[in-house]
């Protein structure tokens, strides 16, 4: 079996954290969810910018770590839903805090990195330290 060369940190709050629910579309996900779109077609259509298999596979991943649960029918077509789990409910405040000072910034700021932010044109410039 593949281990990492560099152990994660998994004493660290913000480390799990962001193993159970900080990849690119998971709190979609998680959102979606919450609000009651809990078949796969439909969360696809809800965040149409996400590959499927990456939805997929972000699902798969929530699933094994007990965020949400999966109840799979036994007619014809095969209809697969997710719901949240109780520790997936205890994310939907979080998820909620994000939305609400993403929707902040995008208001007070236009959409326009702040002061502080890194532009894709600084990121490519060299560092200098000074010690």
């Amino acid at each position: 079996m593949y281990e990492k060369k560099i152990k994660e940190d998994m004493d660290c709050g913000i480390t799990v954290a962001m193993k159970v629910f900080g990849a690119k579309w998971k709190p979609c996900i998680i959102d979606c969810i919450a609000k009651g779109y809990g078949r796969p077609s439909e969360i696809h259509r809800r965040i149409p910018e996400a590959a499927p298999r990456v939805l997929d596979m972000q699902l798969s991943e929530l699933y094994d770590m007990g965020v949400v649960s999966k109840t799979t029918g036994t007619g014809f077509p095969l209809i697969s839903e997710y719901k949240l789990t109780e520790l997936g409910e205890s994310i939907v405040p979080i998820v909620t805090a994000i939305d609400t000072w993403g929707m902040n910034y995008i208001q007070t700021n236009q959409g326009k990195p702040g002061r502080n932010c890194v532009t894709p044109a600084q990121a490519a410039l060299p560092v200098s330290v000074t010690i």
